[in-house]
């Protein structure tokens, strides 16, 4: 290939053209061709102003101002929201699944139960109809996920208001019956999943647990709470369970009780003693909200003490909850409401700048130092006047004094 040859008049580019040799034009034409390949592929690429990132390998020369931003998210304490409500305004019904895939059913204020049967699935946003239970109730309990729940106990009326001992599996879709509770009893609570599940405490009051397998309950090898409650709080699996507040003989408590499979232990008590509360969560890392009379009280279990939080917006009691500690969902409840709120962590977005430069005065801005970095010549960084941040040339280096 031809050598290098600087083109200063018109007779150079001529000479250099006629000695361009056969392969230097194919590579000529694959350039050209090339060319034509990148500007189509260009079109593809975003104009400035270009938001994205993007990584340079060499030099970047500039003419103008320059300031490079990032945008930082600032996680903090959780706080209560408002979701998509409930399309049935309800009270003292059961809740399972997640935060973005909840499940409500059950419940109601009149005897016959108004909305007893009623199922609604939440899709994050939004509630839109299940199929229905096939025996309506309140007062029930309730574990799982949205596509496999279990619903278990509760009150009925036939005509009279009596305790029922029915169980019924949700497939997603549609409700069938499993095996029936050892005893029939409402205002209780539970844990676990729709094949491992723990119901525990109820009306009476009573300490009684059970256990389910996916097929029957039973009492076999089942400690009993140590405390007899009715209307509390529960979260956890079938062999780490957390039972918290409730109606005991003696009226409101703030007893928690830990279960690890075969027996209860006394736990951190509550902060403020309430029934008919929520919860969610597991047994080191539980929510409790709500409650009687009418409370927006929220608190934070860390597997050995509670601690307030950030209450409900809308103060209630006999509602419905699902989710996790940081990932919750309240749905329902006394007062009569469809409202539901989510808990999640608060975020904040911070525009923090990094790197400032000014063409008008050659200040460079770090947002990690206090002062501007200004450049000085020589003659000052030999006399010590470098400020604390400063920049100065030392030959063909620039130097920053941070210290």
């Amino acid at each position: 290939m031809a050598n290098w040859k600087k083109i200063t008049t018109d007779a150079d580019l001529t000479a250099i053209s006629a000695s361009l040799t056969t392969t230097d034009q194919a590579i000529s034409s694959s350039v050209a061709a090339l060319s034509g390949s990148a500007s189509t592929a260009r079109g593809l690429i975003t104009d400035f102003p270009y938001t994205g990132s993007a990584e340079i390998t060499g030099s970047l020369g500039v003419t103008g101002s320059v300031s490079f931003s990032t945008e930082i998210a600032t996680v903090g304490a959780a706080v209560w929201s408002a979701g998509g409500a409930l399309a049935l305004a309800r009270n003292q019904l059961a809740g399972a699944g997640t935060q973005t895939a909840g499940l409500a059913f059950g419940g109601g204020f009149t005897y016959p139960n108004t909305g007893g049967k009623c199922t609604e699935e939440y899709n994050g946003s939004s509630w839109s109809a299940g199929g229905d239970l096939n025996q309506g109730r309140n007062h029930l309990g309730g574990v799982g996920i949205q596509t496999a729940a279990l619903a278990f106990g509760g009150y009925t009326s036939s005509p009279n208001f009596f305790n029922v001992t029915c169980t019924e599996e949700y497939n997603g879709a549609s409700w069938s019956v499993g095996g029936p509770l050892g005893t029939g009893r409402g205002r209780f609570t539970g844990a676990g999943t729709q094949s491992s599940a723990l119901a525990f405490g109820g009306n009476g009051p009573t300490s009684a647990t059970e256990e389910y397998n996916g097929a029957t309950w039973s009492t076999a090898g089942v400690g009993t709470l140590t405390t007899a409650r009715c209307s509390l709080g529960g979260a956890g699996t079938q062999t780490a369970a957390l039972a918290f507040g409730g109606a005991g003989s003696g009226g409101n408590v703030t007893c928690t009780e830990e279960y690890n499979g075969a027996s209860w232990s006394t736990g951190g008590a509550l902060a403020t003693a309430r029934y008919s509360l929520a919860g969610a969560g597991t047994q080191t890392a539980a929510l409790a909200f709500g409650g009687a009379g009418g409370s927006a009280c929220t608190e934070e279990y860390n597997g050995a003490t509670w601690s307030t939080v950030n209450p409900l917006s809308s103060a209630r009691y006999e509602l419905g909850g699902a989710g996790t500690q940081t990932a919750a969902l309240a749905f329902g409840g006394s007062p009569v409401t469809n409202a539901t709120e989510e808990y999640s962590p608060s975020t904040t977005l911070a525009l923090t700048k990094t790197f400032d430069y000014s063409e008008s005065t050659g200040a460079v801005i770090l947002s990690q130092v206090s002062s501007s970095l200004n450049f000085v010549d020589d003659t000052a960084a030999a006399t010590g006047g470098i400020p604390l941040g400063g920049l100065y040339r030392n030959g063909n280096f620039i130097v920053i004094r941070l210290t």
